[in-house]
């Protein structure tokens, strides 16, 4: 499955928000594609507003990417949790995720700019 995976950078400037507030904007975005799936757009972590963020006790494992550990967005009025996620040390194939966060399309707003 792990082949069936594709990294390229992300064309344009994109952008991610959240509770009314930009959390990041880069122009070095990576767009994954995984088989016939909807492409994910994973920002630099430099590019994201990590204040914003606090680790959650969330972990997941994808024996195709590796280790996933999440993030919840702290907004004005609320936390919304589990909203982005990044994988630290990703499977050797996928290195190039390491340092970039993903962002949940249901908990946060991700478009090109």
């Amino acid at each position: 499955m792990a082949d069936q995976i594709t990294i390229r950078p992300a064309e344009g400037k994109w952008t991610v928000r959240a509770g009314g507030a930009v959390l990041g904007e880069s122009q070095s975005a990576l767009e994954v594609v995984e088989g016939n799936r909807a492409p994910v757009i994973y920002f630099p972590k430099g590019d994201v507003a990590m204040a914003f963020l606090d680790k959650s006790d969330t972990i997941t494992t994808c024996p195709y990417r590796g280790e996933a550990r999440h993030f919840s967005i702290q907004t004005k009025s609320t936390v919304i949790e589990d909203a982005g996620y990044m994988y630290d040390a990703p499977v050797e194939k996928l290195a190039a995720l390491k340092d970039h966060l993903a962002f949940y399309a249901e908990k946060a707003t991700i478009a090109r700019t």
